[in-house]
């Protein structure tokens, strides 16, 4: 037992240094800015010691009720089967209301699809933000290098991306220390400042945050869009559950990060109360001047091992987004043998580095790109607090009362600060805005159009069981071997097949009618894998299941078959693809204008193999083609 304790403790540690680098790299480079931009000169309100406890008072009861109440109390028990994240949340919401709120179903897939959308711009502007941040280190030791930060903020981000493809394995197990001397270093610096004026432990009273959020008029408000850089990466902390659990998520928050934050954050306000002026950077000048060049340096890997956080968290996002059928099949490549989580998409690897470099040479400096962040951040938070009191009302049959009160609360938070963050649209925030429209316009127009291309193949289908009864009534020659065919669609002949019987006129001995499923569950028990249904005559048809996390491995999953008497042989078992080639046409009622259908087309065209997205042996694939008109 005592064994058994020590083991689970050692685990537990462990992934909690983990998560250290991968949660919480995101929102432990918040102070970087968030102080910066919280007493800019520029909102109007006088830099005085009550205005100092009154903005580090917000900051610390944001974080209170934003992180610790909404996120690492409430929001992390709404887990779709230990997984977490926006699209594992949409997918969870949208189960509970299927049979008792039917509907919110399409409102909420929407609103799920819109807050997808709003992460991407959030994936651009964390990289670009918290690299220009800690580079910008460098022009508080000499006004020298300032024409130099953007130019080498571009080059740590462009080796950071072309990294991707190597994967993360190896430096991976850095980031962890990294990230714990990180936060040492946070708490260690606001010490040295608090002890030179503790009053900023008056912050606490949250009397300084109203006062501070009521008496400077229409200023007031507008900072409000600045203190939410604060937290930051809250959105983080469930989005990266299902890869440490919850306990080690917590026990850092608790532990060590909070602490460090309000540490430091505070640190910084007890600077600014003795030297207003250090208001042009107060995080690096409350370091003594021997530790600056050093606190550059690791204030830069943090903000790489942040932003690396941020970029594994959208290929994650995208992968899950093919599985549930909102984007087309991309090339999605592991670049670990032992994390099946470790993937890299080159499509939007690149996608995101043109994203960056805009963002970060059009910006040019942090405070620009600030008043670019929180528009996307806020946005995501909402939909997230909109998704959680489905879950908690009819997923949990908690009392409407309850669930109204704990996510009204919540509810009104966030829409003070994404109010805030409004103001800032023609300073910035359009730029994810429009970034996060045409990720929406991509996500829509897909589901759409395959809702559309299934329903015209469906009308063109003929039944399975009677096309087989007449068929094997008088049975063309049967070959040796077994063929798969895979269909998206079960119950009804793949036109596959029936290429395969126009022009070889064959039909293998053993015959397989292949359906690939995926679920609202991130992952599906591999004893739940595969159902099997004999038709006779050696022909079987297959449902396959995968939950959206999964990794779909046909070939692997047709090995459990053996359980159930039916035994496939690698060399001795061809798939059959039916590809369809989608032309667009001016027919009325599709519900989709001719320049969507065309771009749908586009696509379709250009989406992944299904080969390679199955993993299917490209020597043992045969692919027969048909056009569909929509």
């Amino acid at each position: 037992m005592n064994n058994d304790s020590g083991a689970r403790r050692s685990s537990t540690a462990g992934l909690t240094l983990l998560a250290l680098g991968i949660v919480y790299g995101d929102i432990g480079t918040s102070p970087l800015y968030a102080i910066k931009e919280t007493f800019n000169p520029e909102h109007g309100i006088p830099l005085n010691t009550a205005t100092i406890l009154g903005g580090l008072s917000t900051i610390f009861w944001s974080l209170m009720i934003v992180v610790t109440l909404k996120y690492v109390t409430l929001v992390m028990r709404a887990d779709n089967r230990g997984e977490g994240g926006i699209m594992a949340l949409l997918a969870l919401a949208s189960s509970t209301v299927r049979d008792k709120s039917w509907c919110w179903a399409r409102p909420m897939m929407l609103l799920g699809l819109v807050g997808t959308s709003l992460f991407y711009g959030e994936t651009v502007l964390t990289p670009a933000i918290s690299v220009v941040s800690a580079v910008e280190g460098l022009e508080v030791g000499t006004a020298a290098f300032k024409p130099y930060v953007i130019p080498i903020s571009v080059g740590i981000l462009v080796v950071l991306f072309t990294f991707q493809r190597r994967g993360t394995a190896a430096v991976g197990r850095l980031f962890g220390p990294v990230c714990l001397l990180w936060f040492v270093a946070l708490a260690a610096v606001g010490i040295f400042n608090i002890a030179q004026n503790p009053t900023v432990f008056n912050a606490i009273h949250p009397a300084h945050a109203l006062h501070f959020a009521t008496s400077h008029g229409f200023a007031s408000f507008v900072v409000l869009g600045a203190v939410m850089l604060a937290f930051t990466g809250a959105e983080a902390l469930y989005a990266d559950m299902g890869h440490f659990g919850k306990d080690p998520v917590r026990l850092a928050w608790f532990g060590l990060v909070l602490p460090a934050l309000v540490l430091n954050y505070f640190g910084q306000g007890a600077l600014l109360i003795r030297s207003p002026e250090a208001v042009s950077n107060p995080f690096y000048l409350a370091f003594p001047a021997w530790a600056l060049y050093p606190m550059v340096g690791l204030a830069t890997a943090a903000t790489v091992i942040a932003s690396q956080a941020t970029i594994s968290a959208a290929y994650s996002m995208t992968k899950q987004a093919i599985q549930l059928g909102y984007l087309p099949r991309m090339n999605i490549l592991h670049t670990s043998d032992e994390q099946a989580g470790q993937i890299y998409i080159p499509v939007i690897n690149w996608i995101l580095l043109a994203a960056v470099i805009i963002a970060v040479v059009g910006f040019g400096s942090s405070s620009k790109l600030a008043a670019a962040y929180g528009v996307s951040v806020m946005g995501t938070m909402m939909i997230t607090t909109f998704l959680t009191f489905f879950v908690i009302r009819y997923g949990w049959n908690y009392p409407l009362w309850l669930c109204v009160l704990a996510t009204g609360f919540f509810m009104v938070w966030d829409a003070m600060f994404f109010s805030a963050t409004l103001l800032k649209v023609p300073d910035g925030g359009w730029f994810p805005l429009m970034m996060g429209a045409g990720v929406l316009f991509v996500m829509v127009t897909w589901r759409r159009g395959r809702e559309i291309l299934m329903s015209h193949l469906k009308e063109q289908s003929i039944p399975l069981d009677t096309f087989l009864h007449s068929l094997l009534a008088n049975p063309p020659v049967r070959v040796p071997g077994t063929a798969v065919f895979l269909t998206s669609t079960a119950g009804v002949v793949p036109h596959a097949l029936l290429h395969n019987l126009v022009h070889n006129k064959v039909l293998h001995e053993r015959v397989v009618f292949l359906t690939v499923n995926t679920k609202d569950i991130p992952y599906v028990p591999a004893e739940e894998r595969v159902a099997i249904e004999s038709l006779g005559n050696e022909c079987h048809r297959i449902v396959m299941n995968f939950g959206f996390k999964d990794q779909p491995d046909v070939p692997k999953a047709l090995e459990r078959c053996v359980d159930q008497g039916l035994e496939f042989l690698p060399m001795q078992t061809s798939y059959f693809l039916s590809r369809e080639t989608v032309i667009a046409s001016s027919r009325v009622g599709t519900g989709m204008a001719l320049w969507r259908e065309r771009f749908f087309a586009t696509m379709a065209r250009n989406a992944g193999n299904v080969a390679h997205h199955f993993n299917l042996p490209t020597n043992r694939v045969i692919e027969l083609g048909t056009q569909v008109e929509i």
